[in-house]
């Protein structure tokens, strides 16, 4: 029986790092390809490339924080944690597929830690609310971080390119920051996010951290090369239109961000990250920039995802409670 469990674990888990790679990888080049600086397929090649790259090098401290900051899964019995990794990832990944669905662009933390939160509260295992507290502080510093540093960027960029560029050099040279920008995004998303896969594999025990990572980095580079054009249109087009000096500060503004909080062990949102700075560098040309229906439909997503995640994983786990019986430790 452990081996199927533990089989199906890493099933969902990759089904975890699919859906972050479908729904996230927008949040890396979107405003690239919204901008018309590259194309869409040069833009996939290049978030796969430097998402792994983030993963494999800096996603350890996330993971750790995933999988057993919110509840100690290290410590519970071996049959429980296993169960808990499973439901958890299902219920993270059946929400983060529709959204995607829905071409919204959801975090893929809040729906991880929900749903470990759920699954922990469906058996009455110890909840560290204290961190999820925490957590979520920084989930709502996450876009208002962003958007304040998309505004300043972009209020000191768009003069000082024109003035001390020469005219001919500009376009190249704003193409190179944003494609270089881009490319520090998709790295500091993949550092962040891949624990949103493969935390639980790490808290359960069930493979090692790097084993783990370079797992969940395969399966978030299956997600972007299959799925992941549909938030990108959303991110690159829809949200504001994007001139090229706006791309780059929106870009690099959500980097710095992340990776403040990647640093920490923090998992935020990188789409929150990357819809502010969008919002903070479209409010310099003022409201109307913005389509605010789009806006209506992410925020509300993104409030509703820790709550709808965590409730699929509560009531399924209950299910799973009636026909097993589990030991807490």
């Amino acid at each position: 029986m452990d081996i199927l469990l533990i089989g199906l674990v890493l099933l969902m888990s990759v089904g975890v790092g699919w859906s972050i790679g479908a729904n996230d990888a927008a949040n890396s080049l979107g405003t690239a390809v919204g901008s018309k600086v590259i194309k869409l397929k040069q833009a996939i090649i290049l978030i796969v490339v430097f998402g792994f790259l983030g993963a494999y090098f800096q996603g350890s401290s996330v993971a750790h924080t995933i999988g057993k900051g919110i509840v100690p899964m290290d410590k519970l019995n071996k049959d429980a944690a296993l169960y808990l990794a499973l439901v958890a990832s299902f219920a993270a990944c059946a929400w983060v597929v529709l959204a995607t669905f829905w071409k919204m662009p959801i975090s893929t933390s809040h729906s991880i830690v929900g749903a470990v939160a759920g699954g922990g509260l469906a058996i009455n295992a110890p909840v560290n609310w204290k961190i999820i507290l925490d957590v979520f502080i920084c989930w709502i510093c996450t876009p208002l971080g962003a958007a304040i540093l998309g505004y300043i960027f972009y209020r000191i960029f768009k003069n000082i390119f024109y003035r001390i560029i020469p005219r001919k050099y500009i376009k190249i040279t704003m193409a190179t920051l944003i494609i270089v920008s881009g490319c520090y995004v998709a790295y500091t998303w993949g550092a962040n996010d891949v624990a949103n896969s493969i935390g639980v594999i790490t808290g359960a025990g069930i493979l090692s951290p790097k084993v783990s990572i370079a797992l969940g980095g395969l399966a978030i580079i299956l997600g972007i090369v299959t799925w992941g054009y549909k938030v990108i249109e959303t991110i690159g087009t829809e949200i504001a239109h994007l001139l090229p000096v706006m791309a780059f500060s929106a870009q690099l503004a959500s980097a710095v961000n992340v990776h403040v909080y990647t640093i920490f062990g923090i998992p935020v949102s990188t789409s929150h990250s990357i819809v502010g700075a969008i919002v903070g560098v479209g409010l310099v040309k003022g409201a109307k920039m913005l389509n605010l229906r789009i806006m209506k439909d992410i925020i509300f997503c993104w409030l509703a995802t820790p709550f709808v995640s965590g409730v699929i994983s509560f009531l399924v786990f209950k299910i799973i409670l009636s026909f097993v019986k589990l030991k807490l430790a």
